[in-house]
């Protein structure tokens, strides 16, 4: 429960909010859906006989909120990401459910408590969060709903003038007992969203992260580069791309087997993270090879990684029985924009320029094309 709450607390990685980004706008849409089919609502009353002014305000208020559905919309569709988009929208469906039933409350105090139709936008709103991908969101909304619903039940048992008050030919009777029940209704669909959320979160890790070393993989490098490039677009900044793979690893798995090679393989991811700096990013390609993303021009690059392989080099792998194991590294480096605007080309440069390296002796690193 531990791990579960401080992974539901934490700050989703950028590959996990832009999934949540892509969530967003499906919650948009589908709002947009279900404002519009609110619209029917009052047209329906109508049809049954409802008071004019009834069906009047109903309307004005569907009109209102597909009015905002649609502002949520167009914000949910712009390319650019607002990160209190989710909150201000979870915080603005739970509200209006809120508003609803205390509209309910005023013409009939048992309405507003007893109204299942309206208060399922609260279960509606803490489920719609799970397609943020964004644990906090979850808690922050289904803590809403319960502080709302609760304040809203206290205000009219408070004020209610006599127990017949609480008692409705339409809507039954309310009672705390009944209230009480909704709210952990409320509660437990919290935790059940929460822990599908955590779920989600645990899946797309795994589906973008390497199950050996936790650093990122290949599919988590071609999914963010975009963003990387883009962010150096607008803040002018230099980056370059190092692609490294292990001299002669096969040595290693030969003599210690594959668990071996696997001990190997995190001594050198943990030796190649302590060289990134913050926003810089280390991926494992797969096999023996890895990506360094790392924001400064080519040159001061080739010191850092060169550092890196010497450094390494003077730490060897102790296997635990046997000799230590000397490991070292050849690089290919590729600067962004000069040797190519994409990740592909930029993986392309680094592997043309690592293979020199090979072919020159291994352990070494090359920035230029020989």
């Amino acid at each position: 429960m531990g791990e579960l709450l401080g992974r539901l607390l934490a700050r989703p990685d950028e590959v996990m909010l832009e999934v949540g980004a892509g969530g967003e706008l499906l919650v948009a849409r589908v709002r947009a859906l279900l404002s519009a089919l609110l619209l029917l609502l009052p047209l329906i009353n109508g049809l049954g006989g409802a008071a004019t002014v009834d069906v009047v305000v109903g309307l004005g208020i569907a009109v209102f909120l597909n009015v905002m559905a649609q502002v949520w919309l167009s914000l949910a569709r712009s390319r650019r990401r607002f990160a209190w988009l989710p909150f201000a929208t979870a915080t603005y469906d739970t509200t209006a459910t809120t508003a609803v039933l205390a509209l309910l409350a005023a013409e009939d105090r048992v309405a507003g408590l007893n109204s299942t139709v309206v208060w399922c936008f609260y279960l509606i709103a803490i489920l719609m969060t799970a397609l943020r991908n964004d644990g906090r969101l979850t808690l922050y909304v289904g803590g809403l709903a319960m502080l709302q619903f609760a304040v809203l039940g206290w205000a009219i048992f408070q004020f209610a003038p006599s127990p017949e008050a609480l008692v409705s030919v339409d809507y039954g009777t309310a009672s705390p007992a009944s209230h009480g029940q909704r709210l952990v209704l409320l509660l437990m669909t919290t935790l059940l969203t929460a822990t599908v959320v955590y779920r989600m979160q645990r899946l797309v890790e795994l589906s973008g992260h390497d199950g050996l070393t936790g650093l990122p993989n290949r599919a988590w490098l071609l999914q963010r580069m975009p963003h990387v490039f883009a962010t150096m677009r607008n803040t002018g900044g230099s980056m370059t791309l190092a692609l490294l793979d292990m001299d002669q690893f096969r040595r290693i798995n030969d003599a210690l087997g594959h668990a071996g090679g696997d001990r190997a393989l995190r001594h050198v991811a943990a030796a190649m993270s302590e060289a990134i700096a913050g926003g810089e990013v280390l991926v494992r390609l797969g096999g023996e090879e890895f990506v360094m993303v790392l924001h400064c021009p080519v040159g001061s690059a080739w010191e850092r990684v060169d550092r890196l392989r010497r450094s390494l080099a003077e730490r060897p792998f102790l296997p635990g029985r046997g000799d230590a194991l000397a490991m070292t590294f050849s690089a290919g480096l590729a600067a962004w924009p000069q040797d190519g605007g994409t990740t592909s080309a930029l993986l392309g440069i680094a592997d043309r320029r690592l293979q020199e390296a090979k072919r020159a002796g291994r352990n070494r690193v090359h920035a230029r094309d020989a």
